[in-house]
């Protein structure tokens, strides 16, 4: 039983120090949003594409570059934080329907 306890209460220490480096990752992706959008236009000619509103009124947006295809997610929370959630290459602008069609249909 008391092998038990101290496995579990190691267990729950790891996790812990797990997720607060993990929380110390996140707040440095982090600034207010003017700092957080010139960085994202000088330093990688990206800029707005789209608009959204998240979860507690947050406001979520993705910025591009048409030119060399990176791309950036932030989510802005209503105190202004603006925090960068994903980023990659290869973005594209895609004019599709928004409904699929039907499997029984021909395309």
């Amino acid at each position: 039983m008391k092998n038990n306890i101290l496995a579990l209460s190691l267990a729950v220490g790891a996790i812990l120090m797990t997720v607060q480096h993990g929380y110390a990752q996140g707040t440095r992706n982090c600034a207010a949003r003017e700092t957080v959008v010139n960085h994202l236009a000088e330093g990688y000619g990206e800029s707005r594409q789209s608009i959204g509103l998240g979860a507690n009124n947050a406001v979520v947006e993705t910025f591009a570059s048409l030119d060399t295809g990176t791309w950036t997610i932030t989510v802005t929370m209503p105190n202004g934080m603006t925090c960068v959630v994903a980023s990659g290459q290869a973005y594209e602008t895609l004019e599709e329907d928004l409904l699929p069609t039907s499997l029984d249909e021909p395309t």
